[in-house]
């Protein structure tokens, strides 16, 4: 009896501690030049069985990131050097149009920003018009980023140069198929 009674509290607290593992997506950022939208869906755990469980939830195809200071410069630098400038013709990137993920499972990286030009700079204000207004970039694990000009948030006349992959246009809630998000900045 009392061995039952252990294996019952045993079970339920493995249950309990399985409920409590289930994570939330990342969403928003903070700092100065951008933010990311809140866009994520936070991720919720298996149910509550009565008996405990070794399966695990498999991991979402991309996970909704939080970009810091350090990303964003990579992105400016990155950015700048499509336009075949310096990223100080660059102020950062355009508040509310960031968008950072990660695909574990293939460890790339991908972003999604307008640069902001100096207004010091008008080779900068005139390479971020119309196809250079939003890029899309891919870093495969720690190398270097990969830029794409894909044109104006929300245009829907635009081709876009480079496929995001459905996993990341998901968790930024951008339409199937596109390379910007669904609408321009306010």
């Amino acid at each position: 009896m009392l061995a039952r009674t252990l294996l019952t509290v045993l079970a339920s607290s493995a249950v309990i501690g399985a409920a409590g593992c289930g994570s939330g997506g990342s969403s928003g950022s903070s700092g100065a030049g951008s933010t990311q939208p809140s866009t994520s869906t936070p991720i919720s755990s298996a149910p509550a069985t009565s008996t405990p469980t070794t399966a695990t939830a498999p991991a979402p195809g991309a996970q909704n990131l939080v970009i810091d200071n350090r990303i964003r410069a990579q992105l400016v630098a990155a950015g700048a050097a499509v336009h075949k400038l310096r990223p100080k013709d660059y102020l950062g990137l355009v508040k509310g149009e960031t968008y950072y993920a990660h695909i574990p499972a293939k460890e790339i990286y991908w972003a999604g920003a307008g640069l902001d030009p100096s207004p010091k700079s008008m080779q900068a204000q005139v390479g971020s018009q119309d196809d250079g207004a939003y890029m899309v970039f891919e870093r495969h694990g720690s190398g270097p980023w990969r830029a794409w000009e894909t044109g104006i948030p929300g245009d829907s006349h635009f081709t876009c140069p480079v496929k995001v992959p459905s996993a990341v246009l998901e968790v930024w809630q951008w339409t199937a198929g596109s390379c910007h998000p669904p609408s321009g900045p306010d």
